[in-house]
């Protein structure tokens, strides 16, 4: 079992910057892919970001590409996504996840999710 914590939502204006974190506990992988989800009221879950761990290159949906920026720390086992530019539409529950092998993307099935992180942008 992967237990994923997150952190580091709140309220913001159009414009400002959020950095959100997550630590994984529990079981640990060899490679595993960590990325972030978010929902917005009526909408579907969507990917945002994801990367693979140990290392390798960063996925993006195209919403949030040149604005948003995922990376690492192995050593905590935290993933961070940094939020600049924030626009009222990135408004969401923003979710943290896992999927426990080499296969990564923001549209891969994951295996693990932390509870959320509720990221809101005023206008």
């Amino acid at each position: 079992q992967v237990q994923l914590v997150e952190s580091g939502g709140g309220s913001v204006q159009a414009g400002g910057s959020l950095r959100l974190s997550c630590t994984a506990s529990g079981n640990s992988y060899s490679k595993s892919c960590m990325g972030w989800f978010r929902q917005a009221p009526g909408k579907e879950r969507e990917g945002v970001a994801a990367i693979l761990r140990p290392g390798g290159n960063p996925h993006y949906a195209d919403s949030v590409k040149g604005r948003f920026t995922i990376s690492l720390d192995n050593a905590k086992n935290t993933v961070y996504l940094q939020m600049n530019s924030l626009k009222p539409e990135d408004t969401a529950m923003y979710y943290c996840a896992l999927r426990s092998n080499g296969y990564c993307g923001v549209a891969v099935g994951m295996d693990y999710w932390g509870k959320g992180t509720l990221v809101t942008i005023s206008s």
